[in-house]
């Protein structure tokens, strides 16, 4: 048998050694690419919880960018943890594909999807359940196309989970509203769907509604993964603890309609055209400002109860709370259009506002806490008297009225019987605002002396 010169044989092991090599870098590329290099250095019977928490991101990131889903990053959690010092380290994550943020341990991540961007595709779900993860979508009414006439609209997304290894996560499908906001449904399963499918008391949407001012998202570098976040994290976080949303509840306001039918005539018209406006205005003034308020009185009276504007009342009333006033609030009203019709009181005690434009008042209450009462104060101009109104502490949540988000008080029954009573459902034109509420009291006299200062009328 011939002798192989050396040469030869030297080039067969270069040329082996090649080979070996290249079958190791495409198995160590396609492998990492689906679990992250730090996998590779476990048996699947070594894996952490957190080892498959990052396979599951990851595959579901991939996933989310080969079919265009337009996402971000919502989990409040995992947000807090982004501090502009983390961002600032993202040229280190890229280096070191490690799952340090996103892997906390967790059950489960929360990313919300701009619906109104996105046309559903059927084979996601297919590429999806090829990847191994389970799907249970939650589906429910769509309330744009809710009203009086129709108490139904279509059915509609609202949230998709995907379950892989036992990690969670969760698409929170974001719609646009007519308000100029963002919202998403409750997560309500259906009785035939598997309860037992995630851990949703440790969810952290879909509890109730929500409503989003509509966020400026970049796209950034976390863990090594391109992911879209919210510009203003704290801000956005703020938004989410206070994102509650309240439907009106249009099946008891056309129960309501048929035994008092809406005023239908020219001059209720106008009045609800222009107390619209009046309140988009209200409302944007005070956004610019940074100060919530809330529909209060006959307005949020006509909210609950008939899902619109009482046209008799003839005013928009709204809340504010004393602690959220600014010096600069009649500036701004006076900036975009409004009259001042009267200042009452003074930001100590009893302050109340009021504005006019087109012949609609608007009144602004602010409103005083004491213990477990909170109460807003009413003057009267010609004798100095004044009066408390006195309701149960309460929380704010966002409702719509006339295609303008407003804040409402959560427990908006309690809200509404303090004011008007066991028969806040049965409507009264002949009201005093000195007498007839449920809530009302005396509450002494202002000082001669100070009426100048305390009791201004225009």
């Amino acid at each position: 048998m011939p002798r192989m010169n050396r040469t030869t044989l030297l080039w067969l092991l270069v040329a082996s050694s090649l080979i070996f090599l290249l079958f190791q870098l495409r198995y160590y590329r396609n492998y990492a690419g689906e679990t992250g290099p730090h996998i590779l250095r476990r048996t699947p019977g070594h894996m952490t919880a957190s080892d498959f928490q990052w396979q599951s991101i990851k595959t579901f990131l991939r996933l989310s960018r080969r079919f265009q889903l337009p996402l971000f990053l919502a989990d409040p959690t995992l947000l807090r943890l982004l501090t502009q010092d983390a961002l600032l380290e993202r040229e280190r994550s890229l280096r070191e594909a490690h799952c340090s943020f996103l892997c906390n341990g967790q059950a489960v991540a929360s990313f919300g999807l701009l619906a109104n961007a996105w046309t559903y595709n059927a084979a996601f779900r297919l590429a999806a359940e090829e990847k191994g993860f389970e799907l249970l979508e939650v589906r429910g009414e769509d309330p744009r196309l809710a009203s009086l006439d129709l108490l139904s609209g279509e059915d509609i997304p609202l949230h998709l989970l995907l379950r892989l290894h036992g990690y969670i996560i969760q698409v929170v499908f974001l719609y646009e509203r007519s308000g100029d906001y963002l919202w998403h449904g409750p997560l309500r399963l259906k009785t035939n769907a598997d309860h037992g499918f995630a851990p949703f008391a440790q969810m952290d949407f879909g509890r109730h509604a929500g409503a989003y001012d509509r966020p400026q998202l970049i796209l950034t570098v976390v863990d090594g993964l391109d992911i879209a976040i919210p510009l203003n994290i704290s801000g956005f976080l703020t938004q989410h603890r206070h994102a509650r949303f309240l439907e009106c509840r249009y099946r008891d306001a056309r129960r309501f309609l048929r035994l008092y039918p809406e005023d239908s005539s020219p001059e209720a018209l106008d009045f609800r055209n222009k107390a619209k406006s009046l309140l988009q205005v209200a409302a944007k003034t005070l956004a610019r400002l940074h100060v919530p308020f809330w529909i209060s009185s006959g307005t949020c009276l006509g909210w609950f109860r008939q899902c619109s504007f009482i046209t008799y009342s003839r005013d928009v009333d709204i809340g504010i709370f004393i602690s959220d006033y600014r010096p600069d609030i009649i500036a701004a009203f006076l900036d975009a259009g409004l009259s001042l019709k009267h200042k009452f009181g003074k930001v100590e005690d009893s302050l109340e506002l009021s504005f006019v434009r087109d012949g609609v008042k608007l009144d602004i209450f602010f409103f005083y806490e004491d213990g477990d009462l909170i109460w807003n104060g009413g003057t009267q101009a010609r004798s100095g008297r004044k009066f408390k109104y006195i309701f149960p502490r309460f929380s704010l949540c966002w409702a719509e009225l006339a295609e303008v988000r407003v804040g409402v008080p959560c427990d908006t029954l309690d809200y509404v019987v303090a004011n008007y009573g066991a028969a806040w459902d049965v409507p009264q034109r002949t009201w005093d605002w000195k007498s007839s509420p449920s809530n009302v009291q005396e509450n002494g006299m202002w000082p001669l002396a100070q009426w100048e200062e305390l009791i201004q009328v225009f």
